[in-house]
């Protein structure tokens, strides 16, 4: 593979059109003046040993050298080889609870938060390893699939809060499964999968899912975060979640759940608190695992190459000083510069010059005949290389974006795409790139920035009814999000109004009892209990109708959430 390591001084190229120009400028002015002495056919009898091919051969020669010194200049440079090693490293899915009761901050700053910061602690150790993230409250879903695109995973680490999952609650068995599923099919490489949970599990399973994926050939770490004695839960409101009788939640770490979960999985509970305790003995715990061989491509070093340019070049100038302008007497006889053989020279220098322009396609061409072979990994190869000869080809930017983004490797790609949208100057390719920028953020809920990015790409191809259609689903999903968040505050707004009313009722009753007044009779006394029979009544109805509006929420699953923490 040859790059060059000071690209900027291609630019000096362009002085070779302006050094040809000038030259061609020259021969005119002599033409001109020669036509000017006499007849062109008497000239040439009088001057017979004037070549009329040797000059554009000497001019050619001199060119060729000017462009061979720019290419010294630039640093040429050619890797040894590019090899396919293997590679040992773990798989690793990290399973984080992010239910409203890990924001209690009995570890500073919260649950939630030192949960973040452990896990990107522990992909800054990583170098051969693979890592997915799940996340799971209530339900679960996979927040980034498997991969070693670190940044990535650092990236949507960052974008994890309870908002994610609306069904509240603590499935740590769906969790499990969802983990397990998450892996890749190659063998004889170490799996684990990382719990990071208060242990409030609420749905029960999690003992005969962490069996089921150790049978299956996986570790399961359980990460118990929190208090054993327990915390309240802000509501971001700067109060505290209240259960159903308005009493005060107190979410505690269950370590024994922990340790059971851990045990039925064949790995280990570890506690984590305000101290780096956790971090150590986590990784102390994979680098246990047994490490699997994975293939992945290595750049060899690169060995400095002017030393074959500046041997072309010194055979250019030699050969350029030897040449003569007008014939040798001795070799008169010898017609070497004719009109065809000058032609065949400027063909092969113009073929040169094309191939030196155009060798970033070859590898482009061969990325793409791998893409289609669905060898992703190969295809990044070919078609870093091509960015190796020219880093500002839109072309080869945009399929590196999509053989990345097919391997899962989600941020990469989008910066990709976002310079190849720039540098682009057809639209229609333009557009594809803005379109794939919009799936990516569809694909991780970034609606505001995926329609954004659909919008650019409508500006540049206003025909794609695909990019028009998910415009409009970015939008609709966007808009619900705010509604939900306003339904939840108005509903506690309601709850704050309905306290307020009670306060007042209750100062009221306050002032009639320190007021003198006479002893109730029998009859206010039955009315006073039949009112709080109906409003026992209302209430127990309520609870009955959140149970019901629980219960049809959760029907497809056949699940009864009664708790939102």
């Amino acid at each position: 593979m040859l790059r060059f390591e000071d690209p900027i001084y291609l630019w000096l190229l362009l002085t070779v059109p302006v050094l040809l120009v000038i030259n061609l400028i020259a021969w005119r002015s002599k033409v001109k003046k020669l036509r000017a002495f006499g007849d062109s056919a008497l000239l040439k009898q009088l001057m017979p040993d004037v070549s009329k091919y040797r000059p554009t051969i000497k001019l050619a020669m001199l060119l060729l050298a000017v462009v061979v010194l720019i290419l010294m200049i630039a640093r040429p440079q050619m890797g040894t080889k590019i090899s396919h090693e293997k590679r040992s490293g773990i798989e690793t899915i990290i399973a984080l609870d992010i239910s409203n009761s890990m924001l209690a901050k009995d570890v500073a700053p919260s649950r939630l938060s030192k949960s973040k910061l452990l896990v990107e602690n522990l992909v800054d150790h990583f170098t051969n390893d693979k890592i997915g993230l799940v996340v799971f409250a209530g339900d679960a879903f996979v927040q980034l699939p498997i991969t070693s695109d670190y940044v990535s995973a650092k990236m949507f680490l960052q974008n994890i809060d309870p908002s994610l999952i609306q069904l509240q609650g603590t499935d740590i068995a769906r969790a499990i499964k969802l983990s397990t599923a998450s892996f890749t099919q190659q063998d004889k490489v170490g799996k684990a999968i990382i719990i990071i949970t208060d242990g409030e599990d609420h749905e029960g399973g999690a003992l005969e899912a962490a069996a089921a994926a150790h049978k299956k050939g996986m570790n399961v770490f359980v990460l118990g975060i929190g208090d054993p004695k327990g915390a309240p839960i802000p509501d971001g409101e700067g109060g505290y979640i209240k259960d159903n009788a308005g009493q005060t939640v107190m979410s505690a770490l269950n370590e024994d759940m922990c340790r059971q979960i851990a045990q039925a999985g064949k790995g280990k509970y570890i506690h984590v608190d305000n101290t780096s305790k956790a971090q150590e003995q986590l990784n102390n715990e994979l680098t246990k695992l047994q490490s699997g061989q994975t293939d992945s491509v290595v750049y060899s070093e690169y060995n400095e190459q002017f030393q074959a340019f500046g041997l072309i070049l010194i055979l250019l100038l030699i050969m350029e000083v030897c040449l003569m302008e007008a014939r040798n007497p001795l070799t008169g006889k010898i017609h070497l510069f004719t009109k065809r053989f000058s032609m065949v020279v400027m063909l092969v220098t113009l073929g040169c010059l094309f191939a030196l322009a155009q060798s970033d396609r070859h590898y482009i061409r061969t990325g793409n005949r791998l893409f289609r072979q669905q060898n992703f990994a190969k295809a990044e190869v070919e078609y870093r290389k091509a960015l190796a000869k020219n880093s500002r080809n839109p072309q080869a930017l945009y399929n590196l974006g999509c053989a990345l983004m097919l391997q899962q490797k989600d941020s990469l790609a989008t910066v990709l795409y976002q310079r190849a949208g720039e540098l682009e100057t057809a639209k229609l390719r333009k557009s594809k790139s803005y379109h794939n920028i919009g799936t990516i953020c569809q694909r991780h809920q970034l609606y505001g920035e995926a329609i954004e990015a659909y919008k650019e790409a409508l500006r540049n191809n206003p025909f794609d009814d695909e990019t028009r259609y998910n415009l409009a689903l970015c939008k609709r999903l966007q808009k619900n999000q705010p509604q939900k968040n306003q339904s939840k505050n108005n509903n506690q707004d309601k709850k704050k109004k309905d306290n307020n009313k009670q306060d007042n009722k209750q100062k009221q009753d306050k002032d009639k009892k320190e007021q003198p007044q006479n002893k109730p009779s029998q009859q206010e006394k039955m009315s006073k209990d039949n009112a709080e029979q109906l409003l026992n009544a209302a209430m127990q109805e309520e609870q009955n109708t959140q149970q019901r509006l629980k219960k049809a929420m959760s029907a497809p699953r056949s699940r009864k959430l009664l708790k939102n923490w």
